[in-house]
């Protein structure tokens, strides 16, 4: 069965799609099978992968809203090993509509239970919120991945998210973890990053990944060519990092697959 991981932070700007599309693409690049979901009404992961949500016939909304299968809204990206469910602007009202539905906050988790295991990760881009749609994204999840940007105030309303995880995990799924905080928009010519850096190690310890996310235009780009950034320049700096995040997460779960003789050679393949 595959591993679901929530990328998510309420707070804006931190490269939250960022991260999730590129952290997507990197471990299809390392030949897992992927699935993305995006449940961001803004749908900057659907336009990021070369996805159009205009011409979009069936998305997230239809699965979450309207009771459609999640396999009829996936798509096929460029990338051979990934797939994406894409989001709507319809997404933006799905709240209240979801509001009267028995056990709301379990429709994403009942929706994707028949592709699971289509899958060895289905990354979920998280809206810049916490509402019902970041509820439905914690409670089908495993896992979530923060990225905290290399900023003042990078830890700020980090301690209302952490809050609603331990709500989740009291209430809805008590098997949600915190995969790790990434650090984003890393600037090595700053002293400002490397105070932050020091702060978030400090606050989450262990919880934090080695692999940081420098600041780089090409990530910027990317996404305006509705391409990841391994695919509009694989040799830059952020295509490098997030291969390497990709790599760092395959390796913390080689345990959850080791059963699995497929993910066993995968992971062999992705640490060389």
């Amino acid at each position: 069965m595959g591993k679901v991981i929530s990328v998510a932070n309420q707070k804006g700007g931190v490269g939250k799609t960022t991260t999730a599309i590129n952290l997507a693409a990197s471990l299809a690049a390392i030949e897992h099978t992927t699935l993305l979901i995006d449940i961001d009404p803004q749908s900057n992961s659907t336009s990021g992968t070369g996805f159009e949500y205009k011409a979009i016939e069936y998305s997230v909304y239809q699965v979450m809203v309207e009771g459609y299968n999640a396999g009829k809204a996936v798509k096929k990206t460029e990338l051979p090993y990934l797939d994406v469910i894409p989001s709507h602007i319809n997404l933006v009202g799905a709240e209240i509509e979801m509001v009267d539905r028995p056990h709301r906050e379990k429709i994403l988790r009942n929706a994707i239970t028949d592709i699971r295991d289509e899958y060895d990760f289905i990354i979920i881009d998280c809206p810049p919120s916490l509402g019902l749609l970041t509820i439905n994204a914690l409670t089908a999840s495993d896992s979530v991945l923060i990225p905290v940007q290399c900023e003042y105030f990078a830890l700020e309303g980090l301690g209302q998210l952490l809050n609603t995880i331990k709500i989740v995990r009291q209430h809805l799924n008590t098997d949600l973890d915190i995969e790790g905080v990434v650090l984003t928009m890393y600037d090595t010519r700053t002293r400002l990053s490397n105070q932050v850096a020091e702060e978030v190690k400090r606050y989450f310890d262990n919880r934090v990944f080695e692999t940081v996310i420098s600041r780089n235009i090409r990530l910027a780009e990317a996404p305006s060519f509705g391409k990841p950034a391994l695919l509009y320049d694989s040799v830059s700096i952020g295509s490098k990092n997030y291969l390497a995040l990709a790599k760092e997460i395959v390796r913390r779960n080689k345990k959850r697959f080791k059963h699995s003789s497929v993910f066993a050679e995968k992971n062999k393949q992705a640490s060389n």
